[in-house]
């Protein structure tokens, strides 16, 4: 950055009275010249909020808080969702590796895949619009309780939504991937694609999410720890017919 150089002359006894004066006169007229602007530094960027946590001492308390008194998954439904919503074992199509998730997006059911050619079979919302985007995927993260940052895509699309959380969301009940996720890769690329719990349980049925597959936070307590990482998910299209006698 340029500065204003000021020049200090001074005078020696070579110079004759008259030039000497001179000299004098115009060193006064600068000193009365209006002060040099004072330049404000560059402001600095306000420093990153540290990053979101989820305190494992905490997940107890909230596995209680999102799961019902006396829960029985078959018949307990404190969310009012139609009863065919509610986990129930069905009988799998032949064939199917056993592990595997499929998602009925028609129907707006998650299969997981038994060693016994059964399947248990959950209700869930799907993406909405066109960011619902079928596929094969591979689970190759578990998280509970995990924490949250939305996308740049999200927040461009929906700043009045997300640009508030643009740094990220603790975990908790209020979290929107809820109380687990299985985070979808091709490859090794994470697609931003998720298999979480939500804490809008009504939208369970529709479309709903920004691309994730969304499930009643008890219902997932259930399904996560059956999930092995490594294990396929299949997210099939939404003209689809179901995947499993329902």
């Amino acid at each position: 950055m340029l500065t204003r150089r000021h020049f200090v002359m001074t005078s020696t006894a070579l110079f004759s009275a008259p030039i000497a004066s001179f000299a004098q006169d115009a060193a006064e007229a600068v000193a009365t010249e209006a002060p040099a602007p004072v330049i404000d530094p560059v402001p600095t960027s306000a420093p990153r909020p540290p990053r979101p946590t989820s305190s494992p001492s905490n997940w107890a308390a909230w596995d209680a808080r999102v799961t019902p008194a006396n829960y029985v998954p078959e018949t307990s439904n404190p969310w009012g969702l139609h009863k065919r919503f509610l986990p129930r074992l069905v009988e799998a199509n032949a064939g199917l590796t056993p592990g595997d998730i499929h998602v009925d997006a028609v129907a707006r059911y998650l299969y997981h895949i038994r060693e016994d050619g059964m399947a248990m079979r959950y209700g869930v919302a799907i993406a909405k619009g066109n960011l619902y985007e079928p596929g094969t995927y591979t689970i190759k993260r578990k998280a509970k309780w995990p924490t949250w940052t939305p996308t740049p895509a999200m927040i461009k699309r929906e700043p009045q939504k997300y640009k508030q959380h643009e740094y990220g969301m603790n975990g908790g009940p209020s979290n929107p991937l809820g109380s687990r996720a299985l985070y979808l890769y091709e490859g090794n690329r994470d697609t931003y694609l998720r298999i979480h719990g939500s804490p809008s349980p009504r939208s369970i049925g529709g479309r709903a999410s920004s691309g994730c597959v969304r499930m009643v936070m008890a219902h997932i307590i259930d399904l996560y720890d059956n999930v092995a990482k490594g294990s396929t998910a299949i997210l099939y299209p939404t003209e689809n017919t179901v995947t499993a006698p329902s």
